[in-house]
This record gives C-alpha cells, sequence and structure tokens, in this order.
C-alpha cells in the first residue's frame, strides 16, 4: 500500500463512530492483507468496567513458558474515545507499524502515554 493509499483510508476510518465500525470498514479494504487481518480480530474485543470508565480490550489466548494455553487481555481504549487509538494499535499490532504514523497519517497529533 503506496503512502498516499495509507492516509486515505486512516481519513476514511476517523470518519467512522466506533470500534465495530472502523473493524467492518477494515474488512471491506481493498487490501487483501488489511482485510485478512481485520477478520482474524473477529470476536476478541471484550467491554468491561474499570475505575468507573468502560474499556475496550483486545481478549486474546496465548501459550505461556510451559506451553500452556492462558488467556490474555490488552487494553485498547475506553468507549467513547477518537477511533484513532484503535486504528493506531490495528496497524501497529497488525503490521508493526508506530502509531505515532498512524496519526500523522490522519493529520493528528500522537502523544506518549505517561508511564506511571
Amino acid at each position: 500500500m503506496q503512502q498516499n493509499e495509507f492516509e486515505t483510508l486512516v481519513k476514511a476510518l476517523c470518519k467512522k463512530k466506533n470500534l465495530p465500525q472502523v473493524l467492518e470498514a477494515l474488512k471491506a479494504c481493498e487490501d487483501q492483507d488489511i482485510v485478512e487481518a481485520a477478520q482474524s480480530l473477529a470476536g476478541q474485543f471484550r467491554l468491561a468496567e474499570v475505575e468507573g470508565e468502560q474499556r475496550i480490550y483486545h481478549v486474546f489466548t496465548d501459550e505461556d513458558e510451559n506451553g500452556e494455553e492462558q488467556e490474555l487481555a490488552e487494553w485498547i481504549m475506553n468507549e467513547g474515545d477518537d477511533v484513532i487509538k484503535f486504528i493506531a494499535w490495528f496497524f501497529y499490532a497488525m503490521f508493526d507499524m508506530k502509531q505515532k504514523e498512524t496519526y500523522q497519517a490522519a493529520g493528528k497529533t500522537y502523544q506518549q502515554p505517561k508511564r506511571s
């Protein structure tokens, strides 16, 4: 995918209202690698209330060092956050693109999460 095509895609995705809409748009993309990556994530997101916030998690299974399956959860964003958070996570998790690059393609400023 060329840079200008990537920028066009990211800007179109940013117009979606929520994560499910973005995921559906990714599944309908012309780029087969993106379609397959989006399809592989189907059914892997959960909403949970934590500290009074509705958080969206990517829930998946992985093998630990003993070869046993374990369920893991990665916090992606809060419900109601700008969908650029999910879009940047998607391209980082699936294609190892820096989140800052995705934000730049959308014309947005990326802020590094604060460490606690």
